[in-house]
Protein backbone atom coordinates (compact mmCIF):
# COMPACT_ATOMS: atom_id res chain seq x y z
CA UNK A 1 0.00 0.00 0.00
CA UNK A 2 1.25 3.63 -0.68
CA UNK A 3 2.65 5.59 2.20
CA UNK A 4 -0.15 8.16 3.69
CA UNK A 5 0.13 12.02 2.70
CA UNK A 6 0.32 12.85 6.25
CA UNK A 7 0.39 11.07 9.74
CA UNK A 8 -2.69 13.50 11.25
CA UNK A 9 -4.82 15.99 9.84
CA UNK A 10 -3.39 19.46 9.80
CA UNK A 11 -5.05 21.21 13.13
CA UNK A 12 -8.35 22.87 12.04
CA UNK A 13 -8.39 26.48 13.77
CA UNK A 14 -12.34 26.44 14.25
CA UNK A 15 -14.32 22.98 14.07
CA UNK A 16 -16.84 22.40 11.86
CA UNK A 17 -19.09 19.98 10.49
CA UNK A 18 -19.08 18.56 6.75
CA UNK A 19 -22.41 17.06 5.60
CA UNK A 20 -20.93 14.83 3.26
CA UNK A 21 -24.41 13.11 2.33
CA UNK A 22 -27.63 14.50 2.72
CA UNK A 23 -30.23 12.10 0.89
CA UNK A 24 -32.53 9.22 1.69
CA UNK A 25 -31.50 5.65 1.05
CA UNK A 26 -32.10 5.16 -1.92
CA UNK A 27 -29.86 8.17 -3.09
CA UNK A 28 -30.67 11.13 -5.53
CA UNK A 29 -31.35 10.57 -8.40
CA UNK A 30 -32.71 7.48 -7.60
CA UNK A 31 -32.04 4.49 -10.09
CA UNK A 32 -34.63 3.96 -12.72
CA UNK A 33 -36.81 7.31 -12.03
CA UNK A 34 -37.14 10.42 -14.36
CA UNK A 35 -38.44 12.54 -12.13
CA UNK A 36 -38.14 16.19 -12.27
CA UNK A 37 -35.33 16.15 -9.55
CA UNK A 38 -33.70 13.01 -10.56
CA UNK A 39 -32.82 14.45 -13.40
CA UNK A 40 -32.32 17.46 -12.55
CA UNK A 41 -28.84 19.19 -13.69
CA UNK A 42 -28.85 21.43 -10.28
CA UNK A 43 -25.81 20.20 -8.02
CA UNK A 44 -27.76 20.42 -5.06
CA UNK A 45 -30.28 18.11 -6.44
CA UNK A 46 -27.48 15.39 -6.42
CA UNK A 47 -27.81 14.22 -2.74
CA UNK A 48 -25.32 10.56 -1.57
CA UNK A 49 -26.37 8.66 1.40
CA UNK A 50 -26.45 10.52 4.71
CA UNK A 51 -23.22 11.12 6.79
CA UNK A 52 -21.07 13.25 8.09
CA UNK A 53 -17.26 14.43 8.45
CA UNK A 54 -16.39 15.99 11.55
CA UNK A 55 -13.32 18.11 11.69
CA UNK A 56 -12.63 18.74 15.42
CA UNK A 57 -9.32 20.20 17.22
CA UNK A 58 -7.07 17.15 17.10
CA UNK A 59 -8.40 15.27 14.20
CA UNK A 60 -11.23 14.01 11.90
CA UNK A 61 -14.39 12.15 12.72
CA UNK A 62 -17.33 10.45 10.99
CA UNK A 63 -21.15 10.50 12.12
CA UNK A 64 -21.88 7.27 10.26
CA UNK A 65 -20.44 5.17 7.25
CA UNK A 66 -22.33 5.93 4.51
CA UNK A 67 -22.17 3.26 0.81
CA UNK A 68 -20.69 6.11 -0.88
CA UNK A 69 -18.17 7.30 1.77
CA UNK A 70 -15.16 6.93 -0.50
CA UNK A 71 -16.49 9.42 -3.37
CA UNK A 72 -17.62 11.62 -0.59
CA UNK A 73 -13.96 11.75 1.58
CA UNK A 74 -12.69 11.97 -2.34
CA UNK A 75 -14.57 15.08 -3.28
CA UNK A 76 -14.12 16.62 0.03
CA UNK A 77 -9.98 15.86 0.30
CA UNK A 78 -10.45 14.36 3.56
CA UNK A 79 -7.07 12.58 4.24
CA UNK A 80 -7.17 10.59 7.10
CA UNK A 81 -10.23 9.89 9.27
CA UNK A 82 -9.24 8.42 13.05
CA UNK A 83 -13.05 7.48 14.41
CA UNK A 84 -16.71 7.38 13.84
CA UNK A 85 -19.72 7.58 15.77
CA UNK A 86 -22.83 5.91 14.64
CA UNK A 87 -26.81 7.08 15.06
CA UNK A 88 -27.34 3.79 13.83
CA UNK A 89 -27.24 -0.08 11.99
CA UNK A 90 -29.40 0.83 9.13
CA UNK A 91 -27.51 -0.29 5.71
CA UNK A 92 -27.12 3.35 4.77
CA UNK A 93 -25.57 4.43 7.35
CA UNK A 94 -23.41 1.55 7.91
CA UNK A 95 -22.23 -0.28 4.81
CA UNK A 96 -19.63 2.03 3.40
CA UNK A 97 -17.36 0.59 6.63
CA UNK A 98 -15.33 -1.06 4.32
CA UNK A 99 -13.68 2.12 3.59
CA UNK A 100 -12.53 2.31 7.04
CA UNK A 101 -9.07 0.14 6.47
CA UNK A 102 -7.11 2.58 4.63
CA UNK A 103 -7.14 4.92 7.96
CA UNK A 104 -6.08 1.97 10.12
CA UNK A 105 -3.21 1.12 7.35
CA UNK A 106 -2.01 4.72 8.08
CA UNK A 107 -2.13 5.30 11.60
CA UNK A 108 -0.84 1.55 12.36
CA UNK A 109 -4.11 1.41 14.56
CA UNK A 110 -7.32 0.26 14.49
CA UNK A 111 -10.23 2.64 13.85
CA UNK A 112 -12.42 3.12 17.42
CA UNK A 113 -16.50 2.54 16.70
CA UNK A 114 -18.83 4.32 19.04
CA UNK A 115 -21.67 2.60 18.73
CA UNK A 116 -25.27 1.38 20.97
CA UNK A 117 -25.38 -2.12 21.69
CA UNK A 118 -27.82 -2.35 19.17
CA UNK A 119 -25.60 -1.13 16.56
CA UNK A 120 -22.82 -2.98 17.54
CA UNK A 121 -24.76 -6.60 17.10
CA UNK A 122 -25.08 -5.02 13.69
CA UNK A 123 -21.77 -4.16 12.86
CA UNK A 124 -20.18 -7.50 14.09
CA UNK A 125 -22.77 -9.66 12.12
CA UNK A 126 -22.39 -7.15 9.14
CA UNK A 127 -18.59 -7.09 9.33
CA UNK A 128 -18.10 -10.55 11.09
CA UNK A 129 -14.65 -10.76 8.89
CA UNK A 130 -13.40 -7.85 10.98
CA UNK A 131 -13.77 -9.39 14.54
CA UNK A 132 -12.54 -12.91 16.54
CA UNK A 133 -10.71 -15.70 14.39
CA UNK A 134 -12.70 -14.70 11.24
CA UNK A 135 -9.98 -11.61 10.73
CA UNK A 136 -7.31 -13.66 11.71
CA UNK A 137 -7.86 -15.49 8.64
CA UNK A 138 -8.44 -12.90 6.08
CA UNK A 139 -5.38 -11.74 4.05
CA UNK A 140 -2.93 -9.14 6.12
CA UNK A 141 -3.97 -5.18 4.91
CA UNK A 142 -7.16 -6.11 3.51
CA UNK A 143 -9.65 -6.77 6.76
CA UNK A 144 -10.45 -3.07 8.67
CA UNK A 145 -8.83 -2.78 11.67
CA UNK A 146 -11.81 -1.63 14.20
CA UNK A 147 -12.24 -0.97 18.18
CA UNK A 148 -15.73 -1.40 19.14
CA UNK A 149 -16.27 0.99 21.92
CA UNK A 150 -19.72 1.07 23.50
CA UNK A 151 -21.90 4.29 24.16
CA UNK A 152 -24.92 5.09 25.70
CA UNK A 153 -26.86 8.33 26.44
CA UNK A 154 -23.51 9.71 28.29
CA UNK A 155 -21.54 12.29 26.83
CA UNK A 156 -17.87 11.30 25.52
CA UNK A 157 -15.12 13.23 24.39
CA UNK A 158 -13.65 12.69 20.85
CA UNK A 159 -10.57 14.48 19.69
CA UNK A 160 -11.34 17.54 21.58
CA UNK A 161 -14.73 17.93 21.28
CA UNK A 162 -17.54 16.58 23.64
CA UNK A 163 -20.53 14.43 21.93
CA UNK A 164 -23.80 14.80 23.83
CA UNK A 165 -25.80 11.39 22.45
CA UNK A 166 -30.04 12.17 22.00
CA UNK A 167 -32.13 9.53 21.68
CA UNK A 168 -34.57 9.31 19.30
CA UNK A 169 -37.06 6.98 17.71
CA UNK A 170 -36.69 5.74 14.06
CA UNK A 171 -40.10 4.12 13.78
CA UNK A 172 -40.05 1.31 16.59
CA UNK A 173 -36.10 1.49 16.22
CA UNK A 174 -34.09 3.29 19.09
CA UNK A 175 -31.43 5.98 17.42
CA UNK A 176 -29.30 8.43 18.27
CA UNK A 177 -28.52 12.24 17.40
CA UNK A 178 -25.20 13.79 18.35
CA UNK A 179 -25.05 17.38 20.15
CA UNK A 180 -21.47 18.81 19.58
CA UNK A 181 -21.28 22.26 21.27
CA UNK A 182 -24.16 24.21 20.07
CA UNK A 183 -24.82 22.03 16.59
CA UNK A 184 -27.20 18.74 16.52
CA UNK A 185 -27.42 16.42 14.42
CA UNK A 186 -30.91 14.61 14.15
CA UNK A 187 -31.16 12.34 11.25
CA UNK A 188 -33.70 9.18 10.51
CA UNK A 189 -36.10 10.38 13.27
CA UNK A 190 -39.80 10.21 13.67
CA UNK A 191 -40.12 10.95 17.03
CA UNK A 192 -38.27 12.59 19.87
CA UNK A 193 -39.17 11.30 23.48
CA UNK A 194 -39.74 13.73 26.70
CA UNK A 195 -36.60 13.31 28.05
CA UNK A 196 -34.44 14.43 24.73
CA UNK A 197 -36.41 17.84 23.92
CA UNK A 198 -33.94 19.63 26.79
CA UNK A 199 -30.81 18.53 24.69
CA UNK A 200 -31.78 20.43 21.71
CA UNK A 201 -32.01 24.04 23.87
CA UNK A 202 -30.26 26.88 23.18
CA UNK A 203 -28.75 25.00 19.66
CA UNK A 204 -27.23 27.66 16.90
CA UNK A 205 -27.88 24.92 14.35
CA UNK A 206 -30.10 22.14 14.01
CA UNK A 207 -29.80 19.67 11.26
CA UNK A 208 -33.31 17.22 10.96
CA UNK A 209 -34.75 14.62 8.90
CA UNK A 210 -37.69 15.84 6.66
CA UNK A 211 -37.76 12.90 4.35
CA UNK A 212 -40.50 14.63 2.01
CA UNK A 213 -43.82 16.19 2.25
CA UNK A 214 -46.18 13.65 3.22
CA UNK A 215 -45.85 12.08 6.28
CA UNK A 216 -43.55 8.57 6.50
CA UNK A 217 -43.99 5.98 9.92
CA UNK A 218 -40.10 6.39 10.02
CA UNK A 219 -39.10 9.63 9.63
CA UNK A 220 -40.11 13.36 9.99
CA UNK A 221 -41.81 15.03 6.79
CA UNK A 222 -41.32 18.70 6.50
CA UNK A 223 -43.98 19.89 8.38
CA UNK A 224 -43.19 17.47 11.32
CA UNK A 225 -39.56 18.91 11.37
CA UNK A 226 -41.29 22.70 11.12
CA UNK A 227 -42.83 21.84 14.72
CA UNK A 228 -39.50 20.72 16.01
CA UNK A 229 -38.20 24.49 14.56
CA UNK A 230 -40.95 26.46 16.59
CA UNK A 231 -40.36 24.47 19.89
CA UNK A 232 -36.58 24.68 19.88
CA UNK A 233 -36.15 28.04 18.10
CA UNK A 234 -32.51 27.58 16.70
CA UNK A 235 -30.76 30.00 14.88
CA UNK A 236 -30.20 28.32 11.86
CA UNK A 237 -31.90 24.69 10.42
CA UNK A 238 -30.83 22.11 7.68
CA UNK A 239 -33.12 19.57 6.83
CA UNK A 240 -31.60 16.44 5.96
CA UNK A 241 -31.96 12.44 4.47
CA UNK A 242 -33.90 14.01 1.69
CA UNK A 243 -35.93 12.44 -1.49
CA UNK A 244 -36.43 13.04 -4.78
CA UNK A 245 -39.46 14.58 -3.97
CA UNK A 246 -38.10 17.50 -2.87
CA UNK A 247 -36.44 20.10 -5.51
CA UNK A 248 -33.73 21.88 -3.70
CA UNK A 249 -34.65 25.92 -5.49
CA UNK A 250 -38.29 25.04 -5.25
CA UNK A 251 -38.78 23.73 -1.54
CA UNK A 252 -35.84 26.30 -0.08
CA UNK A 253 -38.71 29.22 -1.76
CA UNK A 254 -41.80 28.05 0.66
CA UNK A 255 -39.34 27.45 3.73
CA UNK A 256 -39.63 29.69 6.77
CA UNK A 257 -36.79 32.32 7.20
CA UNK A 258 -34.06 30.39 8.81
CA UNK A 259 -34.90 27.15 7.64
CA UNK A 260 -33.39 25.33 4.12
CA UNK A 261 -32.49 21.81 2.64
CA UNK A 262 -29.18 21.11 3.40
CA UNK A 263 -27.28 19.77 0.58
CA UNK A 264 -23.68 17.85 0.31
CA UNK A 265 -20.86 19.52 1.30
CA UNK A 266 -22.26 22.08 3.50
CA UNK A 267 -20.21 23.21 6.40
CA UNK A 268 -21.37 24.01 9.64
CA UNK A 269 -18.86 26.06 11.83
CA UNK A 270 -18.71 24.07 15.61
CA UNK A 271 -17.89 27.38 17.36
Amino acid sequence: MPTPLVDSPPPTAAPQMILLGTGTSNGVPMIGCHCRVCESNHPRNQRTRTGVLVQAPEGNFLIDTPPELRLQLLREKIDLVQAVAFTHGHADHLFGMDDLRLFGYYLKRPIPLYCDALTESRIRQSFDYCFGDAALNNHPGATPQLEIRSIDLAPFDLLGLTLRPIRLWHGQLPVLGFRINDVAFCTDVSRIPDESWPLLEGLDTLVIDALRDKPHPTHFGIGQALEVVERVRPRQTFLTHISHLLDYEETNARLPAGVELAYDGLRISLG
